[in-house]
C-alpha cells in the first residue's frame, strides 16, 4: 500500500490584508493549500490577484494577517526573523522576474556569492554547465542575453541547494522563446533534483509541466489539474 507522503508546506486559512475598516484591501483571503514534497506547483491569476504575496507568505518574508504557514513542520508566525532567515538559506531559494544580478561580477562571480552562504552547496562550475552556461560563465551580466541572464539567477538559486524553490515571474521579462526555454530548464530541474518547485507565472504553457495548477482571484484560489483547459 503506497503511503501518501506528508505535506511539505501548509497553508491554513492564510489571510494577508492591509489598511483598516473601509480601507480594507485583501491580497490573500483565506487560503488553505498544502503541497507536497517534489511537486511542481503552477501558480497562474492576473496581476495584483495575490501571487507574489503567496510566495513571500512562504517564503516568511510577510507576515500574515491571519491564518498560520508551516514550511517543514515549522510554524512560521511563531518563529524569530533570525530563524526565518536561518530557513530561507537552507531550505528555500528564490528566482526572480528581474535577475538582480550583480553587473560587476562575471557569471561564474554571480553564482559564488549565492554558493558562499548557502549551508551545503553544489559546485558552481558544475551548476554553470547544467544551465548550459559553460561558454559564458566569465562574462559579465552585460554581455549576455536576458534570458542567458536568467539562467544565471537560475544557477545562482540552484546552487543554494534547497529542497523548495520558489519561482516569481522568472519568464515575464523573456521573449516567448526564451521563456519556453527557461520553463523546461525549470522543469528539468525538478525532474532530476526532486525539487519541491512553486512557478508563479501569467503564461498558461506552466500547464505543460506542473502537476497541479492553482489559480488565484481576487487572493482567494481554486484548484485545477494540470490537464483541465484553463
Amino acid at each position: 500500500m503506497a503511503v501518501t507522503p506528508s505535506p511539505l508546506i501548509v497553508l491554513n486559512s492564510v489571510t494577508k490584508s492591509y489598511g483598516k475598516s473601509d480601507a480594507l484591501i485583501y491580497a490573500l483571503k483565506d487560503v488553505t493549500l498544502s503541497i507536497n514534497p517534489g511537486e511542481f506547483v503552477g501558480v497562474i491569476g492576473e496581476s495584483g490577484s495575490g501571487k507574489s504575496t503567496l510566495l513571500n507568505i512562504i517564503a516568511g518574508m510577510d507576515r500574515l494577517t491571519s491564518g498560520k504557514v508551516l514550511v517543514n513542520d515549522v510554524d512560521l508566525s511563531t518563529v524569530t526573523d533570525k530563524r526565518l532567515t536561518s530557513m530561507r538559506r537552507d531550505h528555500i531559494a528564490f528566482i526572480f522576474q528581474f535577475y538582480n544580478l550583480i553587473p560587476t561580477l562575471t557569471a561564474l562571480e554571480n553564482v559564488v556569492v549565492a554558493k558562499d552562504i548557502a549551508r551545503n552547496p553544489l559546485d558552481p562550475v558544475a551548476v554553470l554547465e547544467q544551465v548550459g552556461l559553460t561558454a559564458v560563465q566569465h562574462h559579465f551580466p552585460g554581455e549576455m542575453s536576458g534570458g542567458q541572464q536568467q539562467r544565471v539567477a537560475i544557477a545562482r538559486a540552484l546552487v543554494m541547494n534547497a529542497p523548495i524553490l520558489l519561482c516569481d515571474e522568472p519568464t515575464g521579462a523573456l521573449d516567448s522563446k526564451a521563456s519556453l526555454d527557461i520553463m523546461r530548464l525549470i522543469d528539468q530541474i525538478h525532474q532530476q533534483h526532486g525539487k519541491t518547485v512553486i512557478f508563479v507565472t501569467h503564461d498558461d504553457h506552466v500547464s505543460k509541466y506542473a502537476d497541479r495548477l492553482v489559480r488565484i482571484v481576487d487572493g482567494e484560489v481554486a484548484l485545477f489539474d494540470s490537464y483541465l483547459t484553463l
